[in-house]
């Protein structure tokens, strides 16, 4: 037998790993907060009206909530898709939540979502309780404000600002012009909060942290 028979390398016979594994395990967060919010709305969807509205009722981070302590209602009304059919919400965070975690990683999308998500109630029902305590009328201490909207509008506009320049220049006025059309033709306090969301998710994107880990993918 030739030298040549003897030290032909053998052929390599394994099967490719599969691409699904490695994309959840990558996009960790993304998949534990889409499978805690289909959890709560299969939950949700197997309830009669009234424990639906009491669950609503008990994690709204409105003003009352916040005078008595219930901080705990910032995060457990993020729970809850409201506004929209629930898989339409849970699709958006799928899709823009696993885009920031994929791009930035766990740790940076996660403090996106959260600090829009917090930032943007606390603002807003800061301002309703300025409201209240100046007796203004239209100002409610037990509104109803619970939903995902908040840190997605700011992740996706920080995603925007990040972005390539087409996006930069024209995705982000075209949301912001969206958001504004729609506080101005409901001025519900949702959408006061989406522009404030907006403008933290802008402002997120202009830290350092942010913008080291975004600069190869925006040029």
């Amino acid at each position: 037998m030739s030298d040549r028979l003897r030290t032909r390398p053998p052929t390599d016979t394994a099967t490719p790993p599969h691409p699904a594994p490695s994309t959840v395990a990558r996009l960790r967060l993304t998949t534990a907060y889409v499978l805690l919010l289909t959890l709560t709305a299969s939950w949700l969807a197997g309830q009669g009206h009234a424990e639906r509205a009491r669950f609503v009722r008990h994690n709204s981070s409105n003003v009352h909530h916040m005078e008595v302590g219930k901080w705990w209602t910032l995060f457990t009304s993020g729970l809850v898709v409201d506004g929209v059919p629930a898989w339409a919400g849970i699709a958006a965070v799928a899709v823009v939540l696993g885009l920031a975690e994929w791009r930035w990683g766990a740790a940076r999308a996660a403090a996106v979502f959260v600090f829009g998500h917090v930032g943007a109630t606390l603002l807003t029902e800061g301002a309703m309780w300025v409201m209240l305590t100046a007796r203004i009328p239209g100002a409610l201490s037990h509104a109803r404000d619970v939903g995902i909207s908040y840190g997605l509008v700011a992740t996706g506009a920080c995603l925007l600002a990040l972005g390539p320049v087409p996006l930069r220049r024209y995705g982000l006025p075209a949301l912001a012009l969206a958001l504004a059309v729609a506080w101005a033709l409901d001025q519900q306090l949702a959408d006061a909060g989406h522009l404030v969301a907006l403008g933290l998710g802008t402002l997120a994107a202009r830290t350092a942290w942010l913008r080291a880990r975004a600069a190869p993918a925006a040029r």
